[in-house]
């Protein structure tokens, strides 16, 4: 299968990639209304590629049937305004069986979860992805890597297998090991995602990317896209200026291991009035004291 047919999937990789919340409802279900809402402010917002049952909307919380519903939700609302890109994940057939419905919606690219297991080897990631994408070969697959261990050799051992591996979310937090990833594994060959998000994304567009993922867009649809048309267009000064605008906000979601990473963001809309700012554990909601700081930080930006 050629390159070409995924013309459409990379477009959509070189972009900001929306990492949509799950909202909950006070009974501790998904609130779908709330999640179809939440979507649609993104679409209208000018968002064109969405992620259900990424990291922002809480995946590894998410029982099989929620994350079958949330991109069953997504799907639905983007219709044909937004490119999707479903995460998948946990154990191989349970990765399988999320692509292979991700398929029967429509989807045309499916996001692979780093494997959650004590033992990775290089060889049995390799394994992982090549059984996942060679289970849907009529989609785009993207491997989401946090494994500072792996070697962009590895990455290219795997698309030569599997054609369909088309993009890569970069979630290794340093700027230099990513430029060096990226041309070990072949710079044009695949769509670089800068997967820490707008802090890392000037930083790694220098080096290559051309999209990056976002769970801020959440809140501020604008201030993403600000970022990256100034990225589009080389002006790294102005891109800076919407760092800097954004940087206490990701501080406070990278403090502490990231362990209010969506809860931060969900306070942000609870602050707005557009969702409870209820995560399940192991996530926590914040204390009082930086809920406020949340709400003054979002009331500074131009929603």
């Amino acid at each position: 299968m050629s390159s070409v047919t995924f013309e459409t999937q990379r477009a959509a990789l070189a972009d900001v990639v929306a990492i949509p919340v799950t909202p909950f409802a006070a009974d501790g279900s998904v609130d779908t209304a709330t999640h179809r809402a939440l979507l649609r402010r993104l679409l209208d917002g000018g968002i064109r590629t969405l992620t259900p049952n990424g990291n922002t909307g809480e995946f590894y919380a998410l029982t099989p049937e929620e994350r079958r519903l949330v991109t069953e939700s997504t799907v639905e609302e983007a219709g044909d305004r937004a490119a999707v890109l479903v995460g998948v994940g946990h154990d191989l057939p349970t990765a399988v069986a999320s692509a292979r419905h991700a398929h029967e919606l429509g989807v045309r690219m499916v996001m692979v979860h780093q494997p959650v297991h004590p033992y990775v080897s290089a060889a049995g990631w390799v394994d992982y992805h090549r059984a996942i994408a060679e289970s849907v070969p009529e989609l785009g697959v993207v491997p989401y890597i946090r494994n500072a261990q792996l070697s962009g050799t590895r990455l290219a051992e795997l698309a030569d297998h599997c054609p369909n591996v088309i993009g890569v979310k970069y979630a290794v937090p340093d700027a230099a090991r990513f430029a060096a990833f990226a041309r070990d594994a072949g710079l044009d060959r695949f769509v670089w995602v800068a997967g820490l998000a707008e802090p890392y994304a000037p930083s790694y567009f220098s080096a290559g990317a051309t999209g990056f993922t976002s769970g801020l867009v959440n809140v501020a649809p604008a201030v993403s896209l600000n970022m990256i048309e100034a990225l589009r267009s080389g002006d790294y000064p102005a891109a800076m200026k919407v760092w800097e605008q954004i940087r206490r906000f990701e501080e406070l979601r990278a403090a502490h291991g990231s362990a209010n990473n969506v809860t931060v963001v969900k306070e942000a809309l609870a602050a707005l009035g557009l969702c409870r700012r209820d995560v399940r554990p192991p996530s926590r909601p914040l204390p009082e004291d930086e809920r406020a700081e949340v709400a003054a930080i979002v009331a500074g930006w131009s929603i």
